[in-house]
């Protein structure tokens, strides 16, 4: 087994540190071959429950472990979450995500909200997201019969600097709620972000525990930390733009089906990085004024950005 898995951080590396024109091809040669090379899936992301989170992740500005200015809010009216699925439908999104700020499901009213909240938004033709954080295997299939297209649950960074972020969940209890995520049959979103002081290294073994999940993740979200006030990452230095890009372009590659997403952090790239970003195989970014709790890109700057790529978003 240890060989096993030397061999592929390996094989990691070679395919990230190669020369970016040899990366960018094969990456590109890959998202051809699996992928409609001008559509880009536009997805939303709602926060449904905001702060009061007892994790203690640096990242965070929901948690109650940071002083940050956030101002808690509690689960949001079923009507209110469908209205905002059915904008996000009329500005071309396709996948609608929803996100509280829970350390685990706990069965009862919020949960049964939850529930007719997918049902809904289920039946308006899109793609269901939720990220919940930790949930049973009876919880998980509840979800798939309500409609649930898709279970977030990242692994943010490597297994080795995982407990520098965050202490109060273990790496192996993410790995549980995926496993059980996949064994009700619900489609795994899993990724990381990048900019929180971890290495090069580190990023490639994340790469190496999502290359060993099973069934691969069909959603890959590829996150760029947006320092925020009062977290302990406040003053991280931005990502540099070409290992962002050998990032998505090494993901691409090792996972050829899956959708990989620029997520948080676009509101700081220029338009040419993005434009590189989706040379190198990401095909789906989320749109709307706030990711959660940070600032986006409105959807009318995506559309424009878009229309002079000459690509469109992706149909249902």
């Amino acid at each position: 087994m240890a060989k096993t898995l030397t061999r592929t951080i390996e094989r990691i590396a070679q395919i990230y540190h190669q020369p970016l024109p040899d990366l960018l091809f094969e990456a590109q040669r890959v998202h051809r071959e699996h992928h409609d090379p001008h559509a880009v899936q536009l997805c939303t992301l709602c926060s449904i429950k905001t702060g009061a989170c007892p994790e203690d992740c640096a990242y965070c500005s929901q948690s109650v472990h940071n002083p940050t200015d956030l101002t808690p809010r509690p689960l949001m009216d079923l009507e209110q979450v469908v209205a905002q699925a059915r904008a996000a439908k009329a500005s071309g999104a396709t996948r609608f995500c929803m996100g509280a700020a829970w350390r685990e499901v706990k069965d009862g009213p919020q949960f049964e909200r939850v529930l007719d909240m997918v049902r809904q938004v289920a039946a308006l033709d899109m793609e269901v997201c939720c990220t919940l954080g930790m949930l049973s295997l009876e919880q998980a299939q509840r979800l798939k019969q309500a409609g649930l297209t898709a279970y977030n649950h990242n692994l943010d960074t490597s297994p080795d600097y995982y407990g520098k972020i965050i202490t109060t969940r273990t790496y192996q209890d993410r790995l549980e709620t995926i496993r059980v995520v996949s064994e009700a049959g619900i489609s795994v979103c899993c990724g990381g972000i990048l900019g929180m002081g971890e290495s090069v290294q580190d990023r490639l073994e994340l790469l190496e525990a999502l290359s060993g999940l099973d069934p691969a993740p069909e959603s890959i979200p590829i996150n760029c930390l947006v320092p925020v006030a009062g977290t302990p990452l406040q003053d991280a230095p931005p990502v540099e733009p070409i290992e962002l890009v050998r990032m998505v372009a090494t993901t691409r590659i090792l996972f050829p089906r899956a959708m990989v997403r620029l997520s948080a952090g676009r509101l700081q790239m220029r338009d040419e990085l993005q434009a590189l970003c989706f040379m190198a195989g990401a095909n789906s970014i989320f749109t709307g004024p706030i990711l959660l709790t940070t600032p986006n890109p409105d959807s009318s700057e995506d559309n424009r950005l878009l229309q002079r790529l000459g690509m469109q978003p992706q149909a249902r």
